[in-house]
């Protein structure tokens, strides 16, 4: 990508296919929003949406737990897939208590989101990294930009982030994901940090405000390689690539509306 953040958001109108997934998006987000299992038991379809999506994210990190798995257990410190699951469950809590700093101050959050995910990382935890320091991530195998880099474009996300502006949710949310994964700003966690900002967006802006459009469900349904694919497009930098991203992103929030769906469905059928 360029270094410049905030040039897809300035020229969404010519980024190909994205319009009309926003507009694909929103439609679907309205409808399982007026489902009648939302009026009575919205509350129940948050909670398990926030499981879902966690287990979602920590399986892009290496850790594809079964949900009734990740339902069930209690320890998350036994071993690296353990933890990441732990992380990618803390990362999903926390994320509804950091809504109202996020306009004010994504950099801060940021840190917040990194100190609950990677809480025994000693002196590494919850700052950006230093010259010379290695980054572990699973999956993203891109370039890793320098400690100078990294500053300046994080920067540069903030800025954007509190200027707000015209683009839609699903465009900002995309491009917060991709920059982070790009970056990869902190020692660990990245990816599971990237997610969680990515769920931020989208119910910080409106679009998910209760949370049950969970689009890490839908970037593991779609799979790794797939999403590593559409991360490199993104990278590109190009119209096309940015494109492919967001929409691939897009793709990502509609298996979230529709795993949400299902559950509103069970749900009605044992009420019945």
């Amino acid at each position: 990508m360029s270094t410049n953040a905030a040039d897809p958001l300035v020229a969404l109108g010519g980024l190909p296919g994205v319009p009309d997934a926003v507009d694909r998006v929103r439609k679907a987000v309205d409808r399982v929003y007026g489902h009648r299992v939302m009026r009575r038991r919205s509350n129940e379809i948050t909670s398990e949406a926030a499981l879902r999506g966690a287990r979602g994210s920590a399986a892009l990190s290496g850790a594809d737990w079964a949900l009734e798995e990740v339902r069930r257990r209690t320890d998350f410190a036994a071993d690296p897939e353990a933890r990441t699951v732990g992380a990618a469950l803390r990362l999903t809590a926390e994320a509804g208590q950091l809504l109202s700093i996020w306009r004010q101050s994504p950099l801060r959050v940021l840190a917040r989101l990194h100190l609950v995910a990677a809480a025994d990382a000693g002196e590494t935890v919850g700052r950006p990294r230093q010259g010379g320091e290695s980054v572990d991530e699973p999956l993203i195998e891109s370039v890793l930009p320098g400690a100078d880099e990294v500053a300046g474009r994080l920067d540069g996300l903030s800025r954007l982030i509190i200027a707000g502006g015209e683009a839609p949710a699903l465009v900002t949310a995309a491009i917060v994901h991709g920059e982070l994964l790009a970056l990869r700003p902190f020692t660990s966690c990245n990816g599971l940090v990237a997610r969680t900002a990515e769920r931020i967006v989208l119910i910080g802006s409106g679009l998910d405000p209760k949370a049950i459009c969970p689009a890490e469900v839908g970037h593991a349904e779609l799979g790794r390689a797939a999403y590593a694919a559409a991360f490199e497009g993104y990278l590109s930098g190009t119209p096309q690539g940015m494109a492919a991203w967001i929409t691939h992103c897009a793709d990502a929030v509609g298996l979230g509306v529709r795993e949400s769906t299902a559950v509103c469905e069970a749900l009605q059928r044992g009420a019945a």
